[in-house]
Parts: structure tokens; C-alpha cells; sequence
């Protein structure tokens, strides 16, 4: 049974937002991103299918090795859905420290 996934299941689980984290400045080989975690390897193999599927990393061979990097172009995708919710509570913790600013005790 072959489901589609969408990148918010992806980035969902704490696993996989720890690898994005790991191959965020640096491609790095299955078995280095397995290294960070304490669970078997298939298991870490089945996470990086999964953000493969979801198209938040990319695959690179390197001779006999396979390396992960963060997919950027999908990566934006996800921030620039994020973008107007950070903006609104940027605004809502600004009324905020505005409001606190003039605010007086009673004594």
C-alpha cells in the first residue's frame, strides 16, 4: 500500500525534525544520521523515505555512498505557509509589550 504523505505529517514526528536539523548544514550518509539516534537503522532508514517522499531531503550519490541534504526549494515552501501565522503573533506579542509598557499597578 503506497500512501502520499504530505511534508506536515513529515515534519509531525520529532525524529524527523531532528534529522532535517542534523542535514541542515551539511549532507550527510544514512549511517552518520543513524549514528545521532538511539533506534535501529531501518528505523532511521524508513524516516529518511519518508522525508525523501515528501520531497524535504534529497539524495546524492557519491561513489559507493548516499547522501542527504535538505531540499531548500521545499523547505521554503513549508516556511512561506508558516510566514503569516509568525507574523500575526509577531503583532499580537507587540500590542502586548505595548499594552505592558503603559501598564500601572494599583496599589
Amino acid at each position: 500500500m503506497n500512501l502520499r504523505r504530505d511534508v506536515f505529517q513529515a515534519i509531525a514526528d520529532p525524529t524527523r525534525r531532528a534529522i532535517l536539523l542534523l542535514v541542515a548544514s551539511h549532507s550527510m550518509t544514512a549511517g552518520a544520521i543513524a549514528a545521532n539516534f538511539d533506534t535501529a537503522r531501518p528505523t532511521v532508514s524508513k524516516h529518511l523515505q519518508i522525508l525523501i517522499e515528501c520531497e524535504l531531503l534529497a539524495q546524492e550519490q557519491n561513489g559507493r555512498e548516499i547522501y542527504y541534504h535538505i531540499n531548500a526549494k521545499k523547505m521554503k515552501e513549508v516556511a512561506d505557509f508558516i510566514e503569516p501565522f509568525r507574523k500575526m503573533w509577531d503583532d499580537r506579542f507587540n500590542k502586548l509589550e505595548a499594552i505592558m509598557k503603559n501598564y500601572k499597578p494599583r496599589k
